[in-house]
């Protein structure tokens, strides 16, 4: 069952999902050479906890951690570690925080140091065809919609569309209905409802779509280790559109990146 938010209550989900933004902000200038995971999810319990919120995914379904980073061929789920992060490295870092008792849960895939042309083109097109599926997200439309469009464009640019995870619904659970895969056909599933908040996440690999999950009972690798990016948004219907409750205009700006790719799905101005 959809559960729909009042716009109050969509009020404060922006409030969670703006917490992980700004955790991803602070990581991004962190993320470097030499720097191991653990270091890194250490940081953002601290900062997730001096900000007013709990980290989301610590103890969820019995986690061990508050971020999932996965490396390279790791497509999501990864644990943090003592390994450190090499030049020309890949990592996913998806971070999870509950304010208000709403969650907030998105990710961003980050370069370490300089990549090859190769990966850099696989995050290019991953988290533009984010962008693709949430343009599907509007009155009228339904779940395999927006699949459909994020498959056909990863597809078009020779890129395996993870077919074993999907993206949620989000709210004071942290999946909630329906389920978002990131494939699908065009009409069908459950109709996108005004008030409905849910997490798009493309995740796609360089390589052949299939995956394996490690015995430890998390980590989800690429079939062939060839790697994967993952790129994560919250959105809400508002007004029969899709509205951003998570950014990357934090982690842009610790970057030096101007980007306006995010314009055309703010109704209410961001204020960083």
């Amino acid at each position: 069952m959809i559960i729909v938010k009042t716009s109050e209550e969509i009020e404060l989900m922006r409030e969670s999902a703006l917490i992980v933004s700004k955790t991803l902000g602070m990581l991004a200038s962190e993320v470097k050479p030499g720097v191991t995971t653990l270091h890194l999810d250490s940081l953002a319990e601290t900062f997730i906890r001096d900000h007013g919120a709990i980290p989301g995914f610590l103890g969820l379904y019995e986690f061990p951690n508050t971020l999932c980073v996965s490396p390279n061929e790791q497509v999501v789920h990864g644990i943090p570690n003592k390994e450190p992060l090499k030049e020309g490295d890949i990592i996913s870092i998806d971070c999870g925080a509950i304010k208000n008792d709403f969650y907030g849960d998105h990710a961003y895939t980050f370069p370490v140091g300089e990549i090859d042309q190769e990966i850099d083109s696989l995050l290019k097109v991953t988290k533009e065809s984010l962008y693709v599926g949430i343009r599907e997200f509007k009155k009228g439309n339904r779940v395999g919609d927006v699949g459909f469009a994020i498959q056909q464009y990863c597809e078009k640019n020779g890129y395996g569309v993870v077919r074993e995870l999907v993206g949620h619904g989000l709210g004071r659970k942290m999946h909630e209905d329906p389920e978002m895969p990131n494939y699908g056909r065009r009409g069908r599933g459950k109709k996108f409802i005004e008030g409905m908040v849910v997490a798009i996440e493309p995740m796609i690999n360089l390589g052949t779509h299939r995956v394996r999950q490690h015995p430890d009972g998390w980590t989800i690798t690429t079939q062939d280790n060839k790697p994967s990016a993952h790129f994560e948004h919250n959105v809400a219907l508002v007004n029969g559109k899709p509205e951003l409750l998570s950014t990357f205009a934090y982690i842009y700006e610790a970057l030096g990146i101007e980007s306006n790719e995010e314009e055309e799905f703010r109704q209410k101005a961001l204020v960083l």
